[in-house]
């Protein structure tokens, strides 16, 4: 038997003879369940159908590794290199042979850390794949775990200090636990944060935007915007990267972050 992948959000659920009837990430307001029902698949149907893993250099110290055709909601994850092991940010449904002799290459990963649900990916999976690698998650996302295991350590209070540089700060917003990643070292030592879509990078590179549900096109209120902005301001930082391969603000994160808030609260106290 195979782990079932749900097809629309990528989330992974535990081996059985027959999948769910329904996907309860999907089924939740802020994702949706495809208007011609819940479909199904697994990491061989995936390669089977002409999946591979793809990885590209983000920047110097920086893998991006996604899935080519795009699965799912078509994210990519971030492997933040260290000789002595990386940390893995975000999860896709398929890592493949040749993109884990890549990572192994590159130092391996010691943890692996996710952003909010939509972003779990086949986690499980492949932490096992990697060498039963920790996964650490914030204890606010516990019930939206579909495949508990003992490769899962849930995280209390609002940010999680990973050493080398990497700090997860819990923000809330999207979800409860949503949470963005501080690499000091990344944009040549000016400081990465690295946002899932709880910061999202607008079409126009040099704003940001916040939503509670980026599918159905609901905007979070002014007092989660400000909680999420606020737990940027701890950090310095340069860039903002999301969870897709174009969605990058490239410099000067932390001034346009600041900005593309102020805009956000005037459009909704003009609305």
């Amino acid at each position: 038997m195979h782990t079932h992948i749900c097809a629309t959000c990528c989330a992974e659920f535990p081996s059985s003879d027959t999948p769910p009837d329904i996907c309860p990430i999907c089924a939740d307001p802020r994702q949706y369940v495809p208007v011609d029902g819940q479909k199904w698949t697994h990491e061989a149907e995936l390669a089977a159908n002409g999946h591979v893993t793809e990885w590209r250099e983000e920047e110097p110290g920086l893998l991006g590794i996604g899935v080519t055709p795009k699965a799912g909601i078509g994210q990519r994850a971030l492997l933040i290199e260290h000789p002595e092991g990386g940390v893995l940010w975000d999860g896709i449904p398929l890592l493949d042979d040749a993109a884990i002799a890549e990572i192994n290459r590159r130092g391996g990963v010691r943890a692996m850390v996710m952003s909010h649900p939509h972003l779990y990916g086949a986690m499980v999976t492949n932490s096992i794949k990697l060498g039963n690698v920790p996964i650490y998650l914030p204890a606010a996302d516990r019930d939206w775990v579909m495949y508990p295991h003992d490769n899962i350590t849930y995280f209390d209070g609002d940010n999680l200090d990973l050493g080398q540089g990497v700090t997860v700060q819990v923000a809330g917003g999207h979800f409860a636990g949503s949470a963005f990643l501080h690499w000091a070292d990344g944009a040549d030592g000016k400081g990465v944060i690295l946002t899932g879509d709880t910061i999202m990078v607008a079409a126009d590179h040099d704003w940001v935007s916040f939503m509670w549900s980026y599918p159905n096109m609901v905007p979070l209120g002014p007092k989660a915007v400000r909680a999420i902005v606020a737990a940027t301001e701890r950090y310095e930082f340069d860039r903002i990267r999301g969870a897709w391969w174009d969605t990058v603000m490239q410099s000067g994160a932390k001034a346009k972050l600041a900005a593309s808030e102020q805009r956000f609260q005037d459009a909704i106290a003009n609305g």
